[in-house]
């Protein structure tokens, strides 16, 4: 652990192997984010309207309960006003990566070049850890254009010399005709999903690929095509399912469909900048958020208190690093509490689902 020591403004520094130590973090954070001179200009109006003061009054991980869940007014906030001021004029030119947009409008983040190198390095430790076979071609069957998932898995192919082939993907457009219903948009979806198909089609018969990154229906799709099953049992020696949820039983189905590649499976969030760490423990797949930076609560939503361990709430999410603070955020998915591993902030998470009402409309994945 870095010592707790360290000059306040180092202790945000990233990228850095190990984690700072979380309380001297934590006031780290706060004092950044919050300070005229380094506090960016989306806290500092909002500041006012808290009722505390979150430099003295915030005290520990549990005191982050007491901020509104502001993540709604990313949906329109100017992306400019959620850089610090703290970066300099002008600041480093962020990455704007937008959610899914699967409980309405989507929201943004700002990522700055700083942190775009610490989730790269971690996803390169998981990538290898899951059995990626480096050198061979990836295909990314996941979201390019706004979403953070496209970036990153380039890079990640870039780091293990590993050439990238990518599809044209719209989740957006797949989640508004499943929300209609109808029967012709069922027939639209599936025509939609087919044309996605294709695309990994031509590359599976013509390019060099060993790794695969999907979604679980995606590969449920595969699973449905005995061309495309084929191809993946012949050329894909890992596969990595992330972006939407999927079960144990659909698990071991996927084991048995396709035996010869390792499966992984990827938890994360637009809202934390990132993805939790990946454990196995016996059959259960366990996620650890990258503590201090990320902090899961799962709780009762009607009380808020947390739920017993092995016991399913819906999982509260805080993001706090030098580029980005949001704190407090009930997001729409479900899971089972789980302890984490010594010295982790906060909660780890299992089986992870999400819920079917979030704000009174319909939670739909679609593809993604």
């Amino acid at each position: 652990m870095e010592s707790s020591t360290d000059p306040s403004d180092r202790l945000l520094d990233v990228p850095r192997t190990h984690p700072p130590a979380a309380q001297a973090y934590l006031e780290a954070v706060l004092a950044w984010h919050f300070s005229e001179d380094t506090g960016s200009p989306f806290w500092l109006r909002a500041a006012p309207r808290l009722g505390f003061d979150p430099i003295t009054d915030i005290r520990s991980y549990d005191d982050l309960r007491r901020f509104p869940n502001l993540v709604d007014e990313l949906r329109d906030a100017p992306v400019e006003d959620l850089v610090p001021r703290g970066y300099g004029s002008p600041p480093p030119v962020p990455r704007v990566f937008e959610s899914g947009g699967t409980t309405g409008a989507a929201k943004r983040t700002a990522q700055l070049p700083d942190w775009l190198e610490q989730v790269t390095r971690w996803q390169v430790e998981d990538f290898t850890a899951g059995g990626f076979v480096a050198g061979a071609g990836l295909l990314c069957m996941m979201p390019g254009g706004p979403h953070g998932v496209g970036h990153f898995d380039r890079a990640v192919a870039e780091r293990l010399g590993s050439v990238f082939h990518a599809i044209d993907l719209d989740p957006r457009w797949v989640k508004k005709l499943a929300l209609r219903g109808d029967a012709a948009a069922v027939a639209t979806i599936a025509d939609y999903v087919g044309h996605v198909l294709d695309q990994a089609r031509d590359i599976l018969r013509t390019q060099t690929v060993a790794n695969l990154h999907a979604t679980p229906p995606l590969l449920e799709a595969i699973a449905g095509d005995d061309e495309l099953t084929a191809l993946v049992n012949r050329r894909i020696r890992y596969i990595l399912l992330s972006g939407a949820h999927v079960d144990a039983d659909t698990m071991d189905l996927f084991r048995g469909i396709f035996p010869g590649a390792d499966i992984a499976v990827a938890f994360g969030s637009t809202m934390i900048l990132s993805q939790a760490a990946t454990r196995i423990h016996g059959d259960a797949l366990i996620f650890d958020p990258r503590s201090p930076y990320v902090v899961f609560w799962v709780v009762d939503p009607d009380t808020g208190r947390q739920v017993d361990y092995g016991e399913r709430g819906r999982v509260v999410m805080n993001h706090l690093s030098k580029g980005m603070f949001i704190p407090n955020n009930l997001e729409r998915d479900t899971a089972i509490r789980m302890p984490g591993p010594a010295g982790q902030i906060g909660d780890s998470v299992s089986e992870v689902a999400p819920v079917a009402v979030f704000d009174g409309a319909p939670v739909i994945e679609g593809v993604y």
